[in-house]
């Protein structure tokens, strides 16, 4: 095994693990009840799927699905649910920092002067790590939590980027994937933060709960690698639907359109739409977001209606000329390195003379 991936394939699950444990210490120090140190055991699946990874792959992923990144969304998700929940219950002054910065600068001072007749720099460490904690501690619940969602989705982009690939993606395509889930994680935070936000928002708890759900809905498409991977198809195989043709030659792109209407914008619309529609909730931002998702849904639509016509078009007129030619569900890769395979072969067969050419001159001499 590969030095490098072992080591990228420990370190990324090494900081999925810290981040949750922060997250339950978050939600511990919120409840003020220690039961909820129990969270922390979902970080077990994690280190099992390290360790059956690191067996059975090299350390390596799989094609179409990262088991790290969804055991991942299991042990945060839960103490995110429990934040947002408990977010209201917590005022923040106007200027909370300045007294922050006071009462930790005391307590450093202190720390610092009781370490020099002490056993030295061991107890030294030990207490600023634990003035430290204590400033920690005294931020604000909200910022908090926001901070939380907002290391969330960067450690997302970043630990699937350090993540080792498998052999059935290539680095092109793993930097197509990053840079979508950059612009994903984006629109995920900006529904967060802009829905839940709202007063009105917090004193519906029923309401609160549906918006968690959908931006849980919103996540699972994390863990998947199909926008940028095509679904493989058999040349040979029976007789073949228009359906089947279009799904197997245009996989990853019917994944995006796909996740566009059902995963994200679709339900995103349809949440701002039951807060302006039904509970009278309205503002520039608001407003904004709406019509930015029925755009994009109108967009994916259009682009679905393209891609049938097209694809329907083009088998048709194959069809007709009665065209025996590669499998048109297979990626333009695959199709345009076929035919330089058989070019590469044609070249060949005629470089190459005949033996009974060759040897004829010597023959009639």
């Amino acid at each position: 095994m590969e030095l490098m991936v072992l080591l990228n394939a420990l370190v990324t699950r090494l900081l999925f693990v810290l981040h949750s444990l922060i997250g339950v210490w978050r939600v511990t120090a919120v409840k003020k009840e220690p039961k909820y140190w129990l969270l922390a055991l979902l970080n077990l699946l994690l280190c099992l799927e390290a360790g059956l990874t690191l067996k059975f792959k090299q350390g390596r992923g799989y094609k179409w699905f990262s088991p790290a990144i969804f055991l991942y969304l299991i042990c945060i998700v839960p103490s995110l649910w429990l934040l947002e929940i408990h977010h209201g219950t917590q005022y923040c002054g106007n200027e909370p920092g300045a007294v922050q910065v006071n009462v930790s600068n005391q307590d450093f001072n202190q720390s610092r002067d009781s370490s020099h007749g002490s056993e030295g720099t061991d107890h030294h460490i030990i207490q600023t790590a634990k003035v430290f904690v204590n400033q920690l501690s005294t931020i604000c619940e909200t910022v908090w939590t926001l901070a939380l969602h907002q290391t969330f989705l960067l450690l997302l982009v970043v630990g699937r980027w350090l993540l080792p690939i498998g052999v059935e993606i290539t680095r092109d395509q793993l930097s197509q994937l990053l840079l979508m889930f950059v612009g994903t994680a984006a629109d995920i935070l900006e529904f967060a933060s802009e829905t839940l936000d709202i007063e009105d928002v917090r004193k519906n708890y029923a309401l609160i709960n549906a918006i968690l759900a959908v931006w849980t809905w919103s996540m699972l498409q994390f863990p998947l690698d199909l926008a940028v991977q095509h679904i493989g198809c058999k040349s040979s195989a029976p007789a073949r639907r228009i359906p089947s043709l279009l799904l197997c030659r245009y996989s990853a792109e019917l994944w995006n359109i796909g996740v566009s209407l059902f995963i994200q914008d679709g339900p995103f619309f349809i949440v701002r739409s039951i807060l302006m529609g039904h509970f009278r909730i309205f503002n520039q931002m608001l407003v904004f977001f709406t019509a930015k998702n029925i755009l994009v849904v109108t967009l994916q639509l259009y682009r679905l209606a393209v891609i049938t016509l097209d694809f329907r078009a083009t088998v048709l007129q194959k069809s007709r000329k009665g065209e025996v030619c590669c499998c048109p569900c297979e990626p333009y890769e695959a199709r345009a390195h076929a035919i330089g395979h058989q070019e590469n072969e044609m070249k060949e067969f005629v470089a190459v003379p005949p033996k009974e050419e060759s040897q004829a001159p010597s023959e009639d001499h």
